[in-house]
């Protein structure tokens, strides 16, 4: 499962996206658009795919993981990382892998960009899988990023906004961390950085953790993370709302499946039962036991690529 070939891949703007490739060059080609937005690509991903069967393409969206500029760094422009630069950078790495066709695959911020993607370039799409979904509308973002979950997670909630200067608190809390993750002070910056991430850590799974998830304990990781993270959600990810939902009669005849957790706090239930109501096509698979965490549907994934209707 090691990749036997990486590049970077210069898309424009003084970008460079990583890129991958493990499993068999011959097999059938599949790309796995990560969640975040800032999250980067990770070596489990890979394993969602039969080696022996994919040509398993990952790589590392604008500013994060090993893409170039990081989003770390003081004074990195984000200006230039947006929904529509990002699905266009997809097509571009397919052209430069030399592929036709692919299966596109993406969870929780992942599968609202794979929707995009796959609504712009339906001829480029045989198969599609989305997890833990994200249909880009106003109402999801509120929901977590502004107050709807907290009805769960109140304590958390309450340190993520108790911990803006008390001028802020009033405010939009999105803009607000969004603007204090680019303060000039260094250690403004951090402490911003480490409260947003704590709430990214809380609501994953459940029980809720007080604890920091390890990935975020990378400081340079959780810096970047939650300054794309607020850019995208201050923008409203440039979606209108509800366009991807109405937008999904460019997916009929792509084969596919939709798969959430019941108990996922992060993507409600609901957002999945919409797509798949737009998207008739597409199996619908709820895993009762499960949240947001992938770990809870990394099983019925892993069905879904195997599956019969994703011949070789």
């Amino acid at each position: 499962m090691e990749p036997y070939r990486t590049g970077m891949l210069d898309v424009g703007d003084g970008h460079e996206i990583y890129w991958e490739e493990s499993g068999d060059p011959a097999g059938k080609a599949a790309v796995l658009v990560h969640g975040g937005p800032g999250s980067g690509s990770a070596p489990w991903q890979r394993g969602l795919f039969d080696p022996s069967r994919y040509r398993i393409i990952l790589f590392d969206q604008r500013n994060c993981g090993r893409s170039s500029p990081h989003a770390s760094e003081p004074d990195v422009d984000l200006s230039t990382n947006t929904t529509d630069d990002l699905h266009e950078d997809i097509e571009r790495l397919r052209t430069h892998v030399g592929v036709d066709r692919w299966l596109v695959a993406g969870g929780s911020w992942g599968s609202l960009l794979a929707l995009a993607y796959a609504e712009r370039h339906p001829a480029r799409v045989s198969e599609l899988i989305v997890w833990g979904v994200a249909t880009g509308r106003r109402s999801e973002d509120d929901w977590l990023f502004r107050g709807g979950v907290a009805a769960f997670f109140p304590q958390q909630w309450e340190r993520l906004v108790g911990a803006l200067p008390d001028e802020r608190r009033e405010d939009d809390v999105v803009a607000s961390y969004a603007e204090l993750l680019f303060d000039d002070d260094p250690e403004v910056r951090r402490r911003a950085a480490h409260e947003w991430c704590l709430w990214e850590s809380a609501t994953p799974g459940w029980p809720p953790t007080t604890e920091l998830a390890e990935r975020f304990r990378d400081e340079r990781f959780a810096l970047a993370f939650a300054r794309i993270v607020t850019h995208y959600i201050r923008y409203e990810a440039w979606i209108d709302d509800g366009s991807l939902l109405r937008g999904a009669s460019a997916l009929r005849g792509i084969r596919g499946a939709i798969l959430n957790g019941r108990f996922d706090f992060q993507s409600p239930l609901g957002s999945a039962w919409a797509l798949h109501r737009a998207w008739p096509e597409a199996q619908l698979v709820i895993v009762d036991d499960a949240g947001h965490d992938v770990s809870g549907i990394t099983s019925a994934l892993v069905e879904a690529t195997d599956a019969s209707f994703y011949p070789r």
